[in-house]
């Protein structure tokens, strides 16, 4: 519950489908196309804030100018920051206004003005929060169309393995991090294709062409839809990337399984492209069905001439669309999340009303944090609707029997679901810039509360997206709300237990840290069963050196011996502060798999809470990090 979790990145790309003049007379603005990268960084700003990033291709530099240009920043406000900088030249129009210049002299004038973009905001997953760190990377080159640059939301489960495929190729590559294995993969196939067109061409010509000529002719017949192919090959991962090549082509790849999400939306001015559709809806304003899906296993091409290509780059897989993605990630104004959000919500209520025994009389409901308002409309909707329904049956079978009196039908018409705004999170609260005893007392403050409206006889009801770790109920929530003094306080989760690690871009890959997994591990001790630890352990000693394709999850047989019931009840064990006096009772509900599955049919990767992963390396990160909790190892699993 409002816990930090390191996670998606967001990606942006745009390209300019009208040359700077069109934008300079149409706009009095030949900076519109980095305005509006600016905007669906903005829009994205929820998917990083530990850095950003941004490149762009200018077309038609003459020679010895810079015609890619790159700037990040690690620093707090970085997009901020990036666009200080990038803006210059751009805020002040010439005497005379733009139109007094020619596109050659706006780009003299305004450094970054160009027609590609590529963004990016940063979540650091792992590695540390430096500036060489943040996307984009660029592999550089003498040759134009040899340049490239690339930002993503990814990560690849066999990135070692991947290096050392990079090693076998004859390369030595800089660091073995997904990221820069990526690359220097990607611009290896890159260099094979010019490779190829050279060869087909035969030596010292091309149709006749040498020199400067010949390499403008290679640049505008590189395939990159087949680089992409040959790079994309044994990937084992969730991505959506995006590149710009120094020709002026650019990209972008997503996974097979569609893991990661990724957009883009076409007009007469501009491609657009980023992690989340409103952004794009919200910056071009314009309507969801006008924005389309990059498809699983495709990449979107824009070549410099101005084609663009939507292909396979990889064999279909089954599609997994992340599910956490839309419980927590995503921006909730997006219209099928805040329908699917609102339907989880409305999935926890008659489990709700059963638990506190249909008294809403004696309930306060509300939500903690506000990623998890959109569930909690569908939830109060919800409530009120099957309380009225319940009211109504009880005075129709009242009249039926006569004994209705006006009561019975003041109690109809004046029934309702206490819903308030019960914590409020102080957004300037910094809890990391001080030691953690320290961090412990500054969490007791990250939320004001709302007294008044919680009675000692009342049940507090709080909905949260997700409960991943517990640290921030335990160490923080729990002891705020105690305070309200409440005869009881459940706690909703809009998601179900999260029991399994990740390894496809959210930062949550040692088991131990999960409250379900610490809940597993007690309820088996408490039974006397904790020998399963041990055969759990043995069966993946066994499979540790297999082939991905033949390893199982084995883990599954610690969950398998509870119901979700007891598993809630014991996590509402393990989430209580020692350290309050307050003696209410404290229960937890979270949403169950197939109430997951019914909110949203279309998005299937739920292997957070099921087991079931969408790449064989997922296997293998799960493997590692149970092996690495049996041997006391708090390192990432992958």
């Amino acid at each position: 519950m409002g816990e930090f979790i390191g996670h998606e990145c967001g990606v942006a790309l745009l390209r300019l489908r009208q040359p700077l003049s069109y934008y300079r007379d149409r706009y009095d603005d030949p900076a519109w196309g980095l305005r509006k990268l600016y905007l669906l960084m903005e829009k994205q700003h929820n998917r990083g804030q530990d850095g950003a990033g941004v490149s762009a291709v200018k077309f038609d530099m003459p020679p010895g100018e810079k015609y890619l240009l790159r700037i990040r920043s690690s620093k707090h406000n970085a997009i901020e920051r990036i666009f200080d900088v990038v803006m210059k030249g751009t805020r002040n129009a010439p005497s005379g206004g733009w139109k007094t210049l020619d596109e050659a002299k706006i780009k003299a004038k305004c450094e970054f003005v160009a027609e590609v973009y590529l963004g990016h905001l940063r979540y650091g997953t792992h590695s540390k929060n430096q500036v060489s760190n943040c996307h984009p990377l660029m592999r550089k080159n003498n040759t134009a169309s040899r340049n490239l640059a690339i930002a993503g939301n990814f990560n690849m489960t066999n990135s070692a393995e991947l290096f050392r495929q990079l090693v076998e190729y004859g390369l030595n590559p800089v660091g073995d991090s997904d990221t820069q294995v990526v690359l220097e993969r990607l611009g290896y196939f890159l260099d094979r294709e010019h490779d190829h067109l050279h060869a087909v061409a035969g030596p010292g010509s091309f149709r006749g062409l040498e020199g400067r000529e010949l390499a403008a002719e290679i640049a505008r017949e590189l395939n990159i839809v087949r680089v992409l192919s040959k790079a994309a090959q044994g990937w084992d991962g969730g991505y959506l990337f995006a590149g710009l090549i120094g020709n002026g082509d650019s990209f972008v790849c997503r996974d097979p399984a569609g893991i990661r999400p990724g957009y883009f939306y076409v007009d007469e001015e501009v491609v657009a492209v980023a992690s989340e559709r409103a952004a794009l809806t919200s910056v071009f304003d314009v309507e969801p069905d006008a924005v389309e899906t990059v498809r699983p296993g495709h990449a979107l091409v824009i070549k410099r001439d101005g084609e663009i290509q939507h292909r396979p780059t990889a064999e279909p897989v089954e599609v997994r669309q992340c599910t956490f993605e839309r419980i927590y990630f995503s921006r909730g104004n997006d219209p099928a999340i805040y329908c699917e959000r609102k339907a989880l919500g409305r999935l926890l209520a008659p489990r709700v009303l059963d638990a506190i025994d249909h008294d809403v009389e004696h309930a306060v409901f509300s939500f903690i944090p506000n990623t998890a308002e959109s569930a909690y409309v569908g939830l109060i909707e919800e409530l009120d609707h099957l309380t009225h329904a319940r009211r109504a049956e009880v005075l129709w079978e009242k009249i039926r029997t006569g004994s209705a009196d006006r009561a019975d039908l003041e109690g109809l018409l004046h029934a309702r679901v206490r819903a308030e705004k019960i914590a409020h999170k102080d957004q300037r609260m910094r809890t990391f810039i001080t030691h953690d005893q320290a961090r412990r007392d500054l969490v007791l403050h990250i939320y004001d509360i709302t007294r008044g409206v919680v009675q000692s006889n009342d049940t507090l009801v709080v909905l949260d997206d997700s409960i991943v770790r517990g640290t921030t109920l335990r160490e923080s929530i729990i002891t705020i709300l105690s305070r309200l003094d409440p005869g009881r306080i459940i706690v909703l989760s809009s998601a179900p237990p999260i029991m399994y690690p990740d390894c496809y871009g959210i930062d949550m890959s040692q088991l131990q840290r999960f409250i379900a997994f610490e809940a597993a591990v007690a309820l088996l001790m408490e039974r006397g069963e904790e020998q399963i630890l041990d055969e759990v352990e043995q069966r993946c000693l066994a499979q540790k050196d297999l082939p991905l394709t033949r390893m199982e999850n084995h883990v599954a047989a610690i969950y398998d011996r509870f119901t979700l019931d007891e598993l809630s009840a014991k996590v509402a064990q393990l989430v209580r502060p020692a350290t309050i006096d307050w003696t209410g009772e404290i229960d937890v509900i979270y949403q169950s798999v197939e109430g997951l599955r019914h909110a949203m049919p279309a998005h299937t990767g739920d292997w957070y809470f099921t087991g079931r992963y969408p790449t064989p390396g997922g296997y293998r990160v799960l493997n590692r990090s149970y092996l690495n909790w049996r041997q006391q190892v708090d390192v990432r699993a992958y």
